[in-house]
């Protein structure tokens, strides 16, 4: 059978644009729009740049996630965040209705049989969710970059295949991309281009456009740990007199081999109440289990969920979430990467750890280094 020849990539060019000031106004493309990208592009723009934001899922929020479901929704990414920079705490006071303070009512310490070991000490900082869904926050933030207008565009659904130089102004970048769906386009015009994407994303993404080494380099040093994610409902919770089922603590450390992190979702602001947990794997665990089927992961996993919880009823709804680029084991050990020489720069979580602050001061950072 013959295959359909592909179309030509179509190109697209915005049209110039001259900030007021003295400075001229520059296009730069970002790729990736979790925290990091979206922090970045926002700041560009108040910078009076011109940016558009590329992200190959069907919407933003990268691993500030939550899966939607007839059940209520799973913060099946990131589980909360503290704050710890005053420029993070200045951005949350704007959103207080977004960003709510969660407070498990007791954080267990657990063995591989589910035993109590010892409940751990308070936290000594306050835990923060995103309310309705942790991707609220981000969706949020990303909402003016949508906008279409000469300062801001976002293309969703859209993977960068490949950076090059631009064929009709050589000092300026274009983008090959795919998608939506079989569409394949060119995108020129830009200035600068920043990935805010996992590391090895944009370690592959500057191998096969033959760009950068030295910034490859660094990220040779970076590791970056897989977590397999569980989420399972149990609606006849809801039952009369049954107010939840299982431990009467919401959120859980786990030492058991397999898991290392449980959230009851319906305690946190905001959640509707059907009984839904959120599970994590280990990132040992994980590795180990990298190429493994999903529905084989599930079982392993719902098995280690009952062994800590005692919850041993089927659930109604049981799915399993790899994340292949999730907890950052060895960080870069600065903000970002920034080539002056070619306008190429890389932000991310990974660049300073894992916690989500660590990709807002990321693509902040960045942000400010280019404006």
């Amino acid at each position: 059978m013959n295959k359909k020849r592909p179309s030509a990539p179509k190109a697209t060019r915005p049209p110039d644009d001259t900030a007021t000031s003295s400075t001229p106004t520059r296009h730069i493309a970002i790729v990736g729009a979790g925290l990091a990208g979206v922090v970045c592009a926002r700041t560009l723009v108040q910078a009076g740049h011109r940016v558009t934001l590329f992200e190959k899922s069907r919407g933003v929020g990268g691993r500030m996630a939550t899966r939607q479901t007839e059940f209520g929704g799973f913060d099946h990414g990131a589980q909360y965040f503290t704050v710890r920079d005053q420029r993070f705490v200045q951005l949350l006071k704007t959103v207080p209705q977004l960003a709510r303070p969660w407070s498990a009512n007791t954080v267990r310490v657990l063995d591989e049989l589910g035993h109590v070991l010892a409940s751990a000490p308070p936290p000594t900082e306050a835990h923060f969710v995103a309310s309705p869904g942790m991707n609220a926050l981000v969706g949020h933030w990303a909402q003016p970059l949508a906008d279409g207008s000469l300062r801001a565009e976002t293309r969703l659904e859209t993977c960068v295949t490949h950076i090059g130089r631009d064929a009709l102004d050589a000092t300026r970048w274009q983008l090959r991309t795919e998608g939506p769906g079989d569409a394949q386009q060119v995108h020129g015009g830009f200035d600068q281009v920043l990935l805010a994407i996992p590391h090895v994303q944009a370690d592959s993404l500057l191998r096969a456009s033959g760009l950068v080494p030295a910034l490859r380099k660094a990220l040779s040093h970076v590791t970056v740990a897989p977590c397999w994610t569980l989420m399972v409902a149990y609606p006849n919770a809801m039952q009369p007199g049954l107010s939840h089922l299982g431990p009467h603590w919401n959120a859980a450390r786990s030492t058991h081999h397999r898991i290392s992190w449980l959230a009851r979702e319906s305690s946190k602001p905001g959640r509707s109440p059907i009984e839904r947990w959120t599970v994590q794997a280990s990132p040992a665990w994980s590795a180990e289990h990298l190429d493994d089927d999903a529905d084989r992961v599930k079982a392993k996993m719902l098995k280690g969920f009952a062994q800590i919880t005692g919850i041993r009823a089927e659930p109604s709804h049981a799915v399993a979430h790899l994340w292949r680029y999730a907890q950052t084991q060895q960080p870069l050990g600065q903000s970002y990467l920034w080539d002056a020489q070619t306008g190429i720069g890389l932000c991310g979580d990974w660049c300073l750890g894992h916690r989500v602050e660590n990709a807002f001061v990321s693509g902040l950072e960045l942000a400010l280094k280019v404006a």
